[in-house]
């Protein structure tokens, strides 16, 4: 049944023969296909497709899934309405469809997502009112609505979700009115506010990054490394991404634990690109899931949003992320290792 949905959202996406060529309509089981993610019971608990380009519309049928947690197209130029049977999708925690070119309201039935935490709708062409089924949405953390056409009331809970931006509509809400149209994590605006207290920050962060390398390559010396083989990477850290409590790790770090991404420490391979097994300076096993995509238009707010999501989501059948690397040119996710090996070997 999952694979006949996804197959069908294949279709509607208008996905080109090099597209998502894994997908086979006729293997009942979709786990080991590229963008998709499964629990350890061969349930969908993920479909990521960020800027491939679909122009198509979205499948009614993906309603099916009850299992899926996280639903991410952003990016694409998908167009038509949001099928109300997304309203069925009663796991789902995120819900990202920014930057496409749906159209219609804004169908009601989400209010039947009592577990989605985010809900990122923002840059697309929706008309209509915010549904007051919202109101239910108790576990909102990110409502991004920003850059359609919606008009009249928001409901009030709304503005008590930590982050949320209803800017460039027509809505109840702005500078004379009782609610400001974007909170004071949400944009642009808050940004500007902070712009000074940021480059001191930053600047106290890049001295304290120093330190931390130099005293890295110590260690590395004293454990036998060949300096030479390592090369240096322009902008070492990409200081504008910041994921709360997660640990930020240096390239260099992780570098050395892989060995330098040899290939003889690669666990497997996906859509997203490789993992690879790493020791860290305190003997910690990790793996090391290196992204190759994130370079595509919207790709880097992709990231963002998916690591955020990551870590905050509690589910048994999700592996904890433990942190992150980002420079101008790589985006990196660090995990703890498990000796058994992955769900699609053990599946295999």
């Amino acid at each position: 049944m999952g694979g006949d949905a996804l197959f069908s959202l294949r279709s509607s996406l208008n996905a080109s023969t090099s597209q998502l060529m894994d997908w086979n309509q006729n293997q009942v089981n979709p786990c080991t296909w590229s963008k998709v993610f499964c629990d350890s019971n061969s349930n969908v608990i993920s479909v990521s497709l960020s800027n491939m380009g679909f122009t198509g519309t979205l499948s009614p049928k993906i309603g099916v899934l009850k299992t899926l947690v996280t639903l991410s197209l952003p990016g694409n130029g998908i167009t038509g309405e949001i099928p109300k049977e997304f309203g069925n999708l009663t796991s789902l925690t995120m819900l990202d469809l920014e930057n496409n070119h749906l159209t219609g309201e804004i169908p009601s039935s989400l209010g039947n997502l009592k577990k989605l935490q985010f809900l990122i709708l923002s840059q697309n062409n929706l008309t209509g009112a915010i549904p007051e089924s919202f109101s239910s949405l108790l576990n909102l953390i990110n409502v991004q609505l920003a850059s359609n056409g919606l008009s009249g009331q928001i409901p009030p809970h709304l503005f008590q979700v930590s982050k949320y931006n209803f800017t460039r509509n027509h809505l109840n809400c702005g500078m004379n009115l009782a609610y400001r149209c974007e909170s004071d994590s949400g944009g642009a605006s808050s940004k500007s506010k902070t712009g000074i207290i940021l480059g001191i920050v930053g600047g106290l962060l890049g001295l304290l990054l120093l330190g931390g390398l130099l005293l890295l390559l110590w260690k590395g010396r004293h454990r036998g490394y060949k300096r030479e083989v390592f090369v240096d990477v322009a902008g070492e850290v990409d200081r504008r991404i910041a994921f709360g409590q997660l640990k930020r790790f240096a390239w260099r770090e992780l570098q050395l634990a892989t060995d330098n991404f040899s290939e003889k420490n690669v666990l497997g391979q996906g859509g997203f690109g490789k993992v690879y097994k790493g020791v860290l300076v305190d003997n910690t096993k990790v793996a090391v899931k290196r992204l190759t995509d994130y370079e595509s238009p919207g790709g880097d707010a992709a990231f963002q949003r998916e690591v955020e999501m990551i870590s905050v989501a509690v589910h048994r059948n999700l592996l904890r992320l433990i942190g992150f690397c980002t420079t101008p040119t790589e985006r990196l996710l660090v995990y703890p290792f498990m000796q058994n090996l992955s769900v699609a070997y053990r599946l295999r």
